[in-house]
């Protein structure tokens, strides 16, 4: 029988927060649960942080499947990098290493594409055909390409070269910050990624999430693309939502 429901837990580099997702509107239905990230980051202590939060929602007996999202590149169930956790990750064989701590199968996937199919299944990009191309724009530029409701895995777009810089340290909301760009100078930027984006994707849509994406009206009418951009439907629940659907419709995923 086709799952309802699905726990999402989404590990970052100050929190760990996860909950029941109704897997049809796309709502929680738990309480968010929230606990800190370790300090350090180290894969023992994070992992042992994940199974107290699925406990928490569970009882210890958790029936539903089961996705967590992390801030990495994934591979097989590997992670190839580390963003604001301990560098122990890299090279990890880190879907194995949760799934014998938390006795049982899991899905696992980066943290952008767990954000990216949640707008797909449940938010801004909901119904549309093509290729969608979520930003999520931050410390850097998280990113993820779902091509007719599929996604494809581990798009680093913030790091493409544009200008003989990565994309993520001109056009993030970060360097908005750091070098105090009011809302116009920093659209310039962004035109000149959409733009680059536009070129080589040819997209159909693009959401653009994040922090900032509340403040959606202070920067979008600066934006002159081809493509339809609008604002992120989710922000801290999009990778909870994200790793529920992404389970939920994974073969591998137990339900014990």
């Amino acid at each position: 029988m086709t799952s309802t429901t699905a726990i999402g837990i989404d590990i970052g580099g100050t929190g760990i927060k996860g909950g029941v997702v109704d897997l049809e509107s796309g709502e929680l239905i738990s309480d968010r649960i929230k606990l800190p990230t370790p300090k350090g980051g180290e894969p023992d202590e994070v992992i042992e942080v994940t199974r107290e939060v699925l406990d928490t929602l569970t009882g210890g007996d958790p029936k539903d499947p089961v996705g967590v999202c992390f801030p990495a590149i994934v591979k097989g169930g590997r992670t190839l990098s580390a963003a604001n956790v301990s560098k122990k990750w890299i090279g990890l064989e880190a879907e194995k290493k949760f799934e014998k701590a938390l006795e049982r199968d899991i899905h696992f996937v980066n943290d952008a594409d767990a954000a990216g199919y949640a707008e797909t299944t449940f938010g801004a990009a909901k119904g549309i055909d093509g290729l969608v191309l979520l930003t999520t724009l931050g410390t850097g530029i998280g990113s993820a390409l779902i091509y007719n409701g599929v996604l494809v895995p581990n798009a680093e777009l913030g790091h493409l070269e544009i200008d003989g810089h990565d994309a993520e340290s001109k056009a993030a909301y970060s360097a908005k910050e750091r070098e105090d760009l009011d809302w116009a100078h920093w659209a310039k930027r962004l035109n000149r990624y959409y733009g680059w984006l536009e070129f080589l994707f040819t997209p159909d849509l693009f959401v653009i999430g994040g922090g900032v994406s509340k403040n959606w009206d202070e920067f979008a009418h600066y934006l002159d693309l081809k493509t339809k951009a609008v604002p992120a439907t989710y922000r801290n629940n999009a990778g909870i939502l994200g790793a529920a659907a992404l389970a939920a419709n994974d073969p591998r995923t137990d339900r014990r």
